[in-house]
Formats: structure tokens, C-alpha cells, sequence
């Protein structure tokens, strides 16, 4: 149990059509800071936020550190190591957030890119303030809030999601991508660029393409993956609803002769102010997208 809250299963959600969907019920009313103003949170909170990107609120973000870690830990196991990645895959995601700036705000991003030309469809752009500072092993609960705000201007659903940052390569096996995961019920996945927990099975061969699994108290928790010759590798793991060797062949996939794959990639742009929100609408002569998403 972690504070005086509890969880739920409750049957499957109409709206986003999720398998199941774990409910956060608080007993006391809650609020969420944001760079703009705070919104409070009903008892109990719904599972979907807009018509387009269906965001399932798990718990509280206004946790200690304390808490956070018995989260992960009640969480983790909900994580699906199955891929349920459509055959026809249209459109791919890419998410990836700033540094906070003097202000104290940092910027989240997601970028999707219609798939296999990996042309960007839309760029979305959120700003918060980070609510817990930066701790190894929680940072989904500094950065996920951020990105939230982005995710939830979308229009177009993705059908995979690449994250940059752990999915189960992680000290309890729920990284930034399991996390996001759980929120999106989509197909995640964890794309690093370095190493939290684990070490190289054996050696790493220079080329493109080249593997070698990731093991951790003798669980196999990633891949190194070179995507580059003579460059150092990702650290590729499952997210959710995603198996381990589906993740490095997208991966893969969606790299074009560099180190990261296009849809972090271009993330990493606008999350630092070098790639201009757009949406479907920009291009057929609407107006522009919004600078700035909304929290919640």
C-alpha cells in the first residue's frame, strides 16, 4: 500500500478499449502543480483525458521518493512482454524532453512520423515544471508529467512508441517507457543511450546491426544494439505490449545511418526548441499548432 491510496482493476474501458485498466482511488483530494495553474483531481480519476490519445491516470503524481519506488514496484507487473504491434504499422512515435531551463521549466515533446517514409505527421510541445528532482531509477516521475501535456494535444494516434530512456532495463524492471506504456496501453518501447542496471553478455561487434543481450542478476532486460559502425550503441528493452527482438528490429527500422532512430531523434529537436510544432491541419492550410500543451 503506498500512503493511504489503493488500486484497482476494473473491466475493460470503452472509450480507449484497453484490455483492463488499473484505477487510482485517493482518499483525500489532490492537486497537480503545473507551469500555469493547477487543476485539482476528482477522488477518483477517469481513464481517458481527450477523443484522439487515450492517457490512463495510474495514480498521483505528487508522491515522495518513497512512494514512487512502491509504485514501480505494484506496477511492474503489469507490463506485457507480448507484442501487440498491428501489421500494418502507420505511424510511429517519438518522445523526448528537455532540460529544465532557468525558469524552471522543461519541455516535453512527441513527434510522430508516418511510417516507412518517416515523414513527420505532427509535433507536439508541452512545458511543466518537473515535480521531483532528478533521482536515478524515478526518472518517469519527473518527466512523464511534462510529457503528458504534449501527448494529450495529439491527433494522431500512434501505433508504436519509441522512448528515449529505459523500459525494463531498469532496477525494477518499470522505466520512462513502461510507464508511458501503461498510460498509452500502446506498443512502447525503451530506447537508451546509456546503461542503468546490467552488463554486455559478451562482446559487442563493431558493425551496424550488431547485438549482444543486456543481463541483470542473470535476467535478460535489453539489447546493446549498434545502429551505426564504430559508434556506441542503444540500450533497447521492452516498454509494453512489445517482446524484446520486435524492439530491436524496429529499432532498427526506424534508423536512418545515424546513432538514434529518427522519431527520438527528431523528439530530442523539439524538445529543445529546434523543431516547430505542426499538426495534420498546418499542412492542409489550417491554423498552426499551439506552442505549449496544457496539463491535464
Amino acid at each position: 500500500m503506498v500512503g493511504a491510496s489503493r488500486f484497482e482493476l476494473e473491466t475493460p474501458c470503452t472509450p480507449c478499449r484497453c484490455a483492463s485498466r488499473l484505477r487510482y482511488a485517493p482518499t483525500r483530494m489532490e492537486r497537480i502543480p503545473h507551469a500555469v495553474r493547477a487543476l485539482q483531481q476528482p477522488p477518483i480519476i477517469p481513464s481517458c483525458y481527450n477523443s484522439d490519445v487515450k492517457l490512463r491516470e495510474l495514480h498521483s503524481w505528487n508522491v515522495s521518493t518513497g512512494e514512487a519506488v512502491q509504485l514501480q514496484q505494484r506496477l511492474a507487473p503489469l507490463v506485457s512482454h507480448t507484442s501487440t504491434l498491428r501489421e500494418e504499422v502507420r505511424y510511429v512515435a517519438g518522445l523526448d524532453i528537455s532540460a529544465p531551463r532557468r525558469s524552471g521549466l522543461a519541455r516535453g515533446a512527441v513527434v510522430v512520423l508516418r511510417y516507412p517514409s518517416l515523414q513527420v505527421e505532427e509535433v507536439r510541445t508541452a512545458e511543466a515544471r518537473p515535480l521531483l528532482p532528478y533521482v536515478p531509477g524515478l526518472l518517469s516521475f519527473r518527466e512523464v508529467p511534462v510529457l503528458v501535456g504534449a501527448l494529450e494535444l495529439l491527433s494522431v494516434t500512434p501505433d508504436l512508441v519509441l522512448v528515449d530512456g529505459q523500459g525494463i532495463a531498469h532496477p525494477r524492471r518499470f522505466g520512462l517507457a513502461c510507464h508511458l506504456g501503461l498510460m498509452l496501453d500502446l506498443p512502447t518501447i525503451g530506447c537508451a543511450k546509456s546503461i542503468l542496471v546490467g552488463s554486455h553478455a559478451g562482446p559487442l561487434s563493431r558493425e551496424a546491426g550488431s547485438r549482444v543481450e543486456l543481463v541483470d542478476n542473470g535476467e535478460v532486460v535489453g539489447v546493446a544494439l549498434r545502429t551505426r559502425t564504430d559508434v556506441s550503441p542503444v540500450y533497447v528493452s521492452v516498454g509494453h505490449r512489445m517482446d524484446l527482438q520486435t524492439a530491436v528490429e524496429w529499432v532498427l527500422a526506424c534508423c536512418r545511418g545515424l546513432r538514434i532512430p529518427e522519431p527520438t531523434r527528431l523528439a530530442h529537436q523539439a524538445a529543445g526548441g529546434h523543431l516547430a510544432p505542426r499538426g495534420p491541419a498546418t499542412s492542409l492550410g489550417g491554423p498552426a499548432a499551439p506552442e505549449q500543451g496544457r496539463m491535464f
